[in-house]
């Protein structure tokens, strides 16, 4: 199998070549409302087939059961994708509010032989630090997570959700082959610092939640009352009551685009975001993260999509427009550090 169908792209100058889209694996497992491992596991499977390859995960997401689920197609694939994952932010099973972001070196090397133990694999190809912890020297977590490489665990580093000061620090401590962070047309704090920075550095960039966790496909218009209770949705600010109301109104120069192209409003908003690749001159690869088959086709067919410049140009006011930050709580974000 190649990723012929949706073109390919190396992460950063030495990194893995991998699908142009990958696959965001959060919501298979949790946060999104419940699951069904059945479709979940299909979804995995057309993914494949349309020649996504990286798959990413985290040991938060469902407090390690994302890992544990994506196991037996890790197996079954193992050469042929990048399996992703992040360690720093520690959950407890015995008191499911608790939250807490460690990056101290000890706690590095625990979660990494923990999420090889449950991934099933032996080697991690792309090890992202999920979230920083400014009480923590970064020279010491990204150097941790260099020992990791030399001691053959992982293959290569990524942070997520770090200003461009920061990347600049650790690709000087340990080459940083991707940084992951929130980006999209509601979504565009990281070009403030990190996405100059990484094209500098030879650094990918993988934007999660390319799609507004939803909300710019027009899957729903106000979480507060159209989605379950327990999706994580309802608690962020952009998508409930007045701010929603007034972000939903943003989304229409997306929708006369998409009805223009024949494609859907989703298409349009990652499209937006793999051209980013070409504005900034640095490799992009999103990651939208779905349970659903028919919706990775819908994404990945969104890589064949050019907007021109007048389009772009149409969409270009959005995020500055955007009602409500992207979390209640930002201060364990890139932009809360700028």
């Amino acid at each position: 199998m190649s990723a012929e169908l949706i073109g390919t792209v190396r992460l950063g100058a030495d990194g893995p070549l991998v699908g142009v889209q990958g696959l965001g694996c959060m919501g298979m497992s949790e946060f999104y409302g419940d699951t069904d491992e059945a479709a979940a596991r299909e979804t995995l499977e057309t993914a494949f087939e349309a020649g996504v390859t990286l798959y990413d995960t985290a040991d938060m997401y469902g407090q390690g059961t994302n890992e544990e689920f994506l196991a037996p197609f890790a197996k079954a694939h193992r050469d042929e994708i990048t399996l992703a994952t992040k360690f720093a932010n520690e959950r407890r099973a015995d008191d499911p509010s608790y939250r807490a972001i460690r990056n101290d070196p000890a706690y590095i090397r625990q979660a990494v032989d923990a999420s090889l133990r449950r991934l099933g694999v032996d080697v991690i190809d792309l090890y992202y630090m999920h979230r920083r912890d400014p009480k923590v020297p970064l020279a010491e977590s990204v150097g941790a997570m260099g020992e990791l490489v030399t001691a053959g665990k992982v293959r290569h580093l990524g942070l997520s959700e770090v200003t461009g000061a920061e990347l600049r620090e650790a690709h000087g401590v340990h080459p940083i082959t991707a940084i992951q962070s929130e980006w999209s047309l509601f979504s565009r704090d990281v070009e403030r610092s990190a996405v100059g920075a990484a094209a500098n550095l030879g650094v990918a960039f993988v934007p999660y939640s390319p799609l507004g966790r939803g909300f710019l496909t027009g899957a729903f218009q106000d979480a507060g009352s159209e989605l379950a209770d327990g999706d994580i949705r309802r608690s962020q600010p952009r998508f409930t009551g007045e701010n929603a109301r007034r972000n939903y109104d943003l989304l229409e120069p997306v929708r006369r685009l998409a009805q223009e192209h024949g494609a859907t409003p989703g298409q349009i908003a990652l499209a937006w975001v793999h051209q980013r690749a070409r504005v900034h001159g640095l490799p992009v690869v999103p990651i939208p993260g779905t349970r659903r088959s028919a919706r990775v086709l819908e994404n990945t067919a969104a890589a064949a999509i050019t907007l021109d410049a007048a389009e772009l140009a149409a969409l270009e006011p959005i995020a500055d427009q955007v009602a409500g930050d992207r979390y209640p709580d930002m201060s364990s974000t890139s932009a809360a550090r700028e």
